[in-house]
């Protein structure tokens, strides 16, 4: 029987690639023909040019048949949203003030993936300048529905198997949501883990590279690779890239305790998700411990989005002078109050990292990790939001790293994410208790399928 190449995980890929079982090319190919069938549906790509990543694939064929050396990710191909540079390949921002803008270099992070032998296939559809119009990305679940944003053509491309991994950034729920809509892995590391120069700034404070996958031992290959200091990025320490693939795929040395989060003030959710992690927490039974955070929290997405507007004002400067009147209302309204804050409140609200993750504290002593919702519920219907990042936005303010796993679905079997939160700088800790726990909840499914049918 014929293996459907764009349903395997990447990690699976990868070792077919290097044993010769398959080839670059087959990969590429059977990727190009899943986005032929499906894109003029899904809308996940601004820029794809099949012969070009074919042209990749050739070289890594060859290289890996003349004996030399390849890296972690050689032969995968990957998607790239489109606030990423790409040398000699258009990088538009997701707006029409960008149009045909050609980066001479690389972002740090794509030069990276190359040289860890991966396939830029494309460019993958974000939202206007990273922000919150949507864009024409489809859900890949359910058309008439929105994939999330800002990362939306990066989560339905590896949702709909047309690449097996894509890079997103998040500012304040940009990977998570879209993760937990489209029902694929999403990772936001640290804040500062992965550099960011070559990137469109929104905010510096918050801007975060994250990644797209089926699998959290996926996951972890992609950050990895891509992981380690920038020099042009202040943000990232001189400091030895995280083992994150190898802790991944690791046993931990006892079972994980969760800490199942209620947030002060927690925003609208819908019924079915509340059930949803109910029923884990009866599963996780002594396991897992509920938990209030500390009422700051309460003001926290508040605050995110003071310094998201503040600094927003400030990077998207140039491009307002070139092209306001290309701009949406909803971008221009958030620049518009991003010029009225004032300065004190704007310095005050960056001292919020430290006192919010001072206050975590208490709860990763006990756990290893926080549970709670990737997003209110699934998708909403219709195509005017990209959904609510209520449930992101204080993580990334935080600088926690995050995971979204796809452990639900409505009866119609729309995704809905669990998201995991770690401590900061516990980035391989977390995706190991990511995946311990994905393995476990199978184990379990299984287990209870067999004395069913017993």
């Amino acid at each position: 029987m014929a293996v459907n190449l764009t349903q395997l995980y990447a990690t699976d890929l990868r070792d077919r690639i290097a044993r010769g079982e398959i080839s670059a090319v087959d990969l590429v190919t059977a990727c190009l023909k899943r986005i032929h069938e499906i894109e003029p549906q899904l809308q996940a790509w601004a820029w794809l040019d099949g012969e070009y990543a074919l042209e990749q694939a050739r070289a890594l064929d060859a290289r890996r048949k003349s004996g030399a050396p390849i890296g972690a990710l050689h032969g995968l191909p990957v998607g790239i949203k489109d606030v990423i540079d790409t040398a000699r390949v258009p990088t538009e921002n997701g707006t029409g003030i960008d149009k045909g803008r050609v980066p001479r270099e690389d972002a740090v992070l794509v030069a990276r993936l190359r040289a860890a032998g991966a396939i830029i296939m494309g460019k993958t559809v974000t939202t206007e300048m990273a922000f919150m119009q949507p864009s024409k990305s489809r859900n890949p679940h359910d058309p008439s529905r929105t994939p999330g944003g800002s990362s939306s053509g990066s989560a339905v491309a590896v949702a709909a198997g047309m690449v097996p991994l894509a890079v997103g950034t998040q500012t304040g729920g940009s990977v998570i949501r879209p993760a937990s809509f489209c029902g694929v892995v999403g990772f936001k590391p640290s804040f500062g883990m992965i550099g960011r120069s070559g990137i469109l700034p929104q905010s510096p404070f918050l801007d975060t590279v994250g990644v797209f996958a089926r699998s959290v031992p996926d996951a972890a290959l992609l950050a990895e690779a891509m992981a380690g200091h920038d020099p042009a990025d202040r943000a990232t320490a001189p400091m030895p890239a995280p083992r994150l693939h190898q802790t991944a795929t690791s046993e931990p040395p006892v079972h994980p305790h969760f800490a199942l989060a209620d947030l002060p003030a927690p925003p609208e959710t819908d019924p079915r998700m509340r059930a949803a992690l109910d029923e884990l927490a009866d599963m996780l039974g002594d396991q897992v411990e509920r938990v209030d955070l500390p009422p700051i929290f309460a003001e926290a997405q508040q605050t995110r989005t003071r310094i998201n507007q503040a600094e927003m004002a400030k990077c998207y400067y140039n491009h307002e002078r070139r092209g306001r009147d290309l701009m949406s209302p909803q971008l221009i309204e958030a620049i518009d109050a991003g010029k009225a804050v004032l300065a004190r409140d704007y310095l005050a609200a960056l001292d919020w990292r430290d006192v919010l993750n001072a206050g975590l504290e208490r709860v990763f002593e006990r756990c290893d990790a926080i549970i709670c919702a990737a997003s209110p519920g699934p998708a909403p219907d219709g195509l005017n939001s990209t959904g609510d990042s209520a449930f992101n936005g204080i993580w990334t303010l935080c600088g926690t790293p995050a995971v979204t796993l796809p452990l639900f679905a409505t009866e119609e079997g729309l995704p809905m994410g669990l998201q995991l939160v770690g401590r900061v700088g516990d980035d391989a800790r977390l995706l190991r208790t990511a995946a311990w726990l994905m393995q476990h909840l199978e184990s379990q499914q299984t287990t209870e399928q067999m004395g069913e049918t017993a």
